[in-house]
């Protein structure tokens, strides 16, 4: 088929870029494929961050008209609504010219239907109060969504007619909750085929991935590794990340400093292989992570990983001795594994078995099973 793949970028980093990037691996020698994107492409830096073995010659590319962008992009604050607005109402622009549609880029309306991968449901263009701040009046803040809507064309009945594909059962909840319609759980890519270094030979420390943001709760990590040393006092603790939240940074880099904790950001991606097959365990701090490409990484590691017991994190890891709800019910279920060489045995065995139904292999798959015109209707 001819497939328009619509995407603002497929930069590193972000979750969300890096799926659009394993879907364009997909579909790039099945079809004949165009990706349209808002930034430049680079593709070595999309390969390098994600895995992927994207190359150029196999899919056209396109971006959204300069005389669309050079407005935007002097502007001093992301734009991110207008950008994606913009984005659509290209998409409209060459869709006659294309079979399906397809994006990674949550809620979309195409002018016709198509498959959309939703990370999580923005409520596109509806402003949400939560993402307020004290500099956004809301009388601006609405007339700016109304405009972005009337440049997209979106509409809610338009978006509903997409095939809609979701990064996890707890997401795909979320969006039937929203919006009344189906949709199909195709699990994010996890790079598969890494070193496999024996037990014994790994250091017993934890690894915690994520942008350091405060949303991602690295206070809570921090205190939970804490207390697990003043037990087991040879825990060491690795926080790895990309500084997004300038004043949250410092605050867990102050943090880190005094309590003997290794802050790794921006770590080369051959780097941070290294030290997810280096440690035994890993640990993740974000509630209701909406899937948890992080904590997915550490089981294909072969890491024991614990994380909070609600959002799609859950999925990956299918046991309650490995999830917590608070900071002493985690510190417990911690030392009691850690105490036992058996029930560690156990649960390295049963997220092995696992670990396969996010791998790169499997999204794949998936991916050109859920586009074909049968399933594309």
């Amino acid at each position: 088929m001819r497939i328009l793949f619509a995407q603002p970028s497929l930069q590193p980093p972000g979750g969300g870029n890096a799926v659009a990037a394993w879907m364009v691996q997909a579909l790039e020698n099945e079809h004949e494929l165009t990706l349209l994107t808002w930034s430049g492409l680079d593709l070595a830096a999309v390969n390098r961050f994600n895995g992927t073995r994207l190359q150029p010659g196999r899919f056209r590319t396109l971006r959204v008209p300069g005389a669309w962008r050079w407005p935007v992009e002097p502007v001093p604050v992301p734009a991110q609504l207008l950008r994606t607005a913009i984005l659509l109402r290209t998409v409209r622009r060459h869709a006659a010219d294309h079979d399906l549609v397809v994006s990674a880029n949550n809620e979309s309306d195409f002018g016709r239907p198509g498959v959309q991968y939703i990370n999580y449901p923005w409520n596109v263009f509806t402003p949400a109060v939560r993402d307020l701040r004290w500099y956004h009046p809301r009388a601006l803040v609405r007339l700016y969504a109304a405009l972005c809507r009337a440049v997209s064309r979106f509409s809610r009945e338009g978006m509903c007619r997409n095939v809609t594909l979701v990064n996890s059962d707890w997401t795909g909840g979320v969006v039937q909750r929203q919006y009344g319609i189906v949709t199909r759980t195709v699990y994010p890519p996890v790079a598969t085929g890494l070193p496999a270094v024996p037990w014994e030979a790994r250091e017993p420390g934890f690894l915690c991935i994520g942008r350091i943001a405060p949303e991602k709760a690295l206070d809570r990590v921090l205190d939970i590794v804490a207390a697990v040393r003043r037990q087991v006092p040879a825990v060491r603790l690795h926080l790895v990340g990309t500084p997004e939240h300038r004043g949250y940074y410092w605050h867990i880099a102050q943090r880190a400093r005094s309590e003997g904790v290794a802050l790794h950001h921006d770590l080369p991606r051959a780097d941070l292989v290294a030290l997810m097959t280096r440690l035994r365990y890993g640990i993740h701090g974000m509630p209701e992570e909406h899937f948890g490409m992080a904590v997915a990484e550490m089981v294909s590691a072969g890491c024991l990983v614990w994380a909070p017991a609600s959002g799609g994190q859950v999925e990956i890891l299918g046991d309650a001795r490995l999830t917590y709800d608070t900071v002493g019910e985690a510190v417990a279920k911690i030392l009691r594994v850690l105490r036992a060489p058996d029930e560690q045995a156990a649960l390295r065995a049963h997220l092995a078995a696992r670990a396969p139904r996010f791998s790169t292999e499997r999204f794949v798959r998936e991916i050109r099973a859920m586009v074909a015109p049968s399933s594309a209707r």
